[in-house]
This record gives C-alpha cells, structure tokens and sequence, in this order.
C-alpha cells in the first residue's frame, strides 16, 4: 500500500466518520456519494474513459444532488449500489446487476488481504530511527526539563504557580477532547470501513461470477450444417400457433370493450385499469420467458429454424399491441382521478416488461445466450428502479394533477388526501389557492397549515443536529410558506 493509497483510505475513513457515522440525515449521504468516487481515483490512480464510467458518474452526481434536495433511504440505497458499481468498473469488470452483490462479498476477503499486504510490507521495509538522531533532540530536552524541575522546587511560590498552570492546562485538555474522543462503536465502525475501502481499491474478483453460466449451447454459425430436427420443434411450433390465435382474439375484444367508448358510471376502473393493466403486464412478461426458452439448444440448429422465427415476429407484433393495450388501460386510470407515485411505477413496469421483450427478439437475432439476455434485462430493470427513486415524481404527478383540477376536473383532488405527499408535491399545491371550488381551495390552505407546523419543527431539529440533516426542498417550502402565512394562517392553531 503505497502513500497515496494509504492516504485515500485515511481520506475515506475520514468521510465516512463525519457524513455517516456523525451524519444526521441525508446531506451527509450526499456529500459521501459525491466525494467517494474521487478517493477511488485517487486510491487506485486510474482514470476511466469507458461510457459505463461516464454513466455512472452522471448518475452518482444525480443521485448527490437527489440527496441534498430531497433524500429518501432507498435513493441511499442507490447510491451505495451505484458506488460498488463504479469501484467495479474501476477494476476493470464490467458492473452487471446481479454481479454487484457478489462483488461487495469479495470486498471482505479483498481487503483482508490488501491490509495484509500492507503489513507484510512494513516488516519487510525494515525502517529504524538510528538512535543517535533520538538523543540528537531528545538529550537536551531531557536534561533541561530536569534542572528546570529541581529549580521550579526549590522555590515553593514559584513551584505553586507551576502547579497551577499545569492543574489549568489538564482541565482545559479533559474539557476540550474528553468529549471528543471515540467510542469504542465509532473505532469498529472507521476500522470496517478501512477494510471495505481498501478492498475495493485491489479487489480479488477478477471476472463475472455468473459467466461460469454463460453459452450453454453452441451459438450456430452460417455455415453451419443443420443437424437432425430438433425433437421440441413440433411442440414449440403448434405453441407458437396457439398463443397467435389467442393474442388475435383477445386483442379484437380488447380494442372493442375498452377503446373509443365513454365509461359508464360505476364502472370498475380499479378492475380494469389498475388489476387489469398488471395481468396484462405479467402476461407480456410470461411471452418474454417462453420466446427465450423456445429459442435455445438443438432448435437452434434445426433446418426449420426459419418458419419458426416468422411466426415468432408475428407474435411479437401482437405482443406490442398487447402492450399498448396495456399503456392505454393505465391513461384511463389517469383520466379517472390523476396520477399517483404506484401509476408511474406501472407506467415504469410495462415499460420495462416491453424492452425485455425486445431483448429477447434481439437475442433470437443475434443467435446470444440466456445470461447475455439475463444481464441486459436486470440492467433494463434496475434503470428504471434507478429512474424513479431520482426523478421528483410527486412533483410531476402533482403538477399534473394540479392542473386538471384548474380546468374543472376535480377528480384528481382525491390524491391529495388519500397518498402521502413529499415537500416536492407541496411546492406544487400553490395555484390550488386560486381554485374555484371553496372545498379544494379551503383545503389546501388546511393542508399548507399543518405542513408548514411540520416544518417548524423539523427545522428546529435539523438546527440542533447540524449540517448532515439539511434538505433543500424542505427549506425552500418553508421559506414559500412563511411568505404566505396570511393565505394558510386562519387554519394555523386548528393543526394538530
């Protein structure tokens, strides 16, 4: 462990003692995945030109940014992943999902063996202070604090006024570092977290731990000779019939009960937008498995490969249409009564379903193996849990719905009572003021009361606790709110 690398595990400690361990909330977090990803280059002292690192860098800096603005433990949580992810991009391994938790295991071993290293080093270095530099300095000071004490004793007023002093001096010293030496938690705390970093600097995982499982089957080449027919091929293309036929039928019904038609009253949104969306989604997800179990083994290189693909981009065609059907079923939730955080999820999900499904066309094309597919469909997955944890979305959905409500469509007014809503929403809720409808208007300034009393509090907490625990967008509604106190104030000593 060279001195730079040394000084970056002391630089992280460092980091992690006073954003975490001392931290109070999420700025600390911020700070911490903002400036960790500079000790690792300074650790490892390499600079990565790679798209991923790129990436993950804007990533990380959003996620920062996040943090300060408004964090939540699962944009923590990101963060944390998103760190392993460039400490393995560092090393040279390219940062697949499910090889992340297997890389954060290997940091235990990696760095046992890199402070292992270190001290292996440190016997062999041999380094000693010849003793004749000790006493070059040390002699004299030595000497002269001797006769200094027999002349302090032979003069008691003198000797009092010494013992004074250095009576003054070790209060003063228990006074100011009594309180700031660690506790026994917080040493365990800095020691794990020396022994995680210096892992990461020199992991010992050097390859992709799931790649073991990788091409189970030879990919077919053009000039390949077709073998045998494959003994499934009848089955798998009967089956590709079959799901034709039906996705043909269900599509027809589909389009005719829930396309171009007004909804009577008391029809079952719920059922149909919400339970219904998420079944049609599964059903597109179950389509994703059954083309990638299809398309593998000796059917691959069956002679009648080809009639088996054609029927497989019809399928995939009506798999799309199911999957608009699904997009339009969530926009006639929306339509009901607004948006919510779960609809914007849904909308995540069937996307995410919808881009699988093209990876496994993909990979029927390019002739890939299951864990090629396994990989990008986690990375398609991951992204969008990624997107959502980063974008304000009670922002976007209570603009929207903010903006319904102005039109006269007071529906979507039951979300703002019904779903929690994060300081990011209540910076939206202004314009509900001016609404013309006395029940919405009336309570919102309810609403604008009690949260504005939340925030009081809570910031005479952040105040005692310190920097680590501030949030922008908290700060920044209170200061709206204390600007408008005389639209909200009437509704003031109501709030509990």
């Amino acid at each position: 462990m060279g001195l730079t690398e040394f000084l970056a595990v002391f630089l992280f400690v460092l980091l992690a003692d006073v954003t975490i361990y001392h931290g109070q909330g999420f700025a600390g977090w911020s700070v911490f995945v903002l400036l960790v990803p500079l000790t690792l280059l300074m650790g490892t002292r390499r600079i990565p030109r790679s798209l991923i690192a790129a990436f993950l860098t804007g990533l990380l800096l959003v996620v920062s940014l996040k943090l300060l603005w408004l964090g939540t433990p699962l944009l923590v949580f990101t963060g944390v992943v998103l760190l392993l992810a460039f400490g393995m991009e560092l090393s040279g391994l390219t940062p697949f999902v499910l090889d992340i938790p297997v890389f954060a295991i290997h940091l235990w071993h990696a760095g046992f063996l890199r402070w292992g290293d270190y001290f292996e080093s440190l016997k062999k270095s041999n380094v000693a202070i010849p003793r004749a530099k000790i006493l070059q300095f040390g002699l004299p000071v030595l000497v002269v604090i001797g006769f200094s004490s027999l002349f302090t004793m032979a003069n008691p007023d003198l000797a009092e006024v010494v013992k004074t002093w250095i009576t003054r001096v070790h209060e003063f010293m228990l006074d100011s570092f009594a309180n700031r030496l660690p506790s026994v938690t917080e040493i365990l705390f800095c020691c794990v977290m020396a022994w995680l970093f210096a892992g990461l600097l020199k992991p010992v995982m050097v390859k992709s731990f799931l790649a073991q499982f990788g091409v189970p089957f030879p990919v077919p080449q053009q000039n390949d000779t077709p073998t045998q027919n494959a003994v499934m091929y009848p089955a798998y293309f009967n089956t590709l019939l079959a799901v034709i036929g039906l996705f043909v039928v269900y599509l027809v019904f589909e389009f005719q009960t829930l396309w171009f038609r007004d909804f009577p009253s008391g029809f079952h949104y719920s059922g149909y937008a919400h339970e219904g969306a998420a079944w049609l989604t599964a059903a597109l997800a179950l389509a994703t498995v059954l083309l990638s179990a299809i398309f593998r083994g000796e059917v691959l290189r069956d002679s009648r490969l080809p009639k088996l693909r054609r029927l497989t981009w019809i399928w995939s065609c009506l798999n799309l249409c199911l999957a608009i059907a699904v997009y339009h079923r969530l926009l006639i939730y929306v339509g009901f009564n607004g948006m919510t955080r779960m609809r914007v999820i849904g909308f995540l999900g069937i996307t995410s379903v919808v881009i699988g499904f093209v990876l496994v066309v993909r990979k029927i094309t390019l002739g890939r193996d299951f864990l090629w597919l396994i990989r990008r469909q986690m990375w398609v997955v991951t992204f969008a849990g990624i997107l959502y944890v980063i974008t304000p979305v009670d922002a976007l959905v209570h603009r929207y719905n903010v903006r319904r409500i102005l039109t006269g469509d007071p529906a979507p007014s039951v979300q703002l009572t019904v779903h929690p809503i994060d300081s990011n929403g209540f910076l939206e809720l202004a314009p509900l003021l001016g609404s013309e409808n006395e029940v919405i208007r009336e309570g919102v300034r309810a609403m604008l009361a009690e949260k504005a009393l939340e925030l009081r509090q809570l910031q005479r907490e952040r105040e005692r606790t310190g920097w680590t625990s501030f949030q922008w967008a908290d700060s920044l509604l209170s200061k709206r709110l204390e600007e408008s106190q005389e639209v909200w104030g009437i509704y003031e000593q109501s709030s509990p």
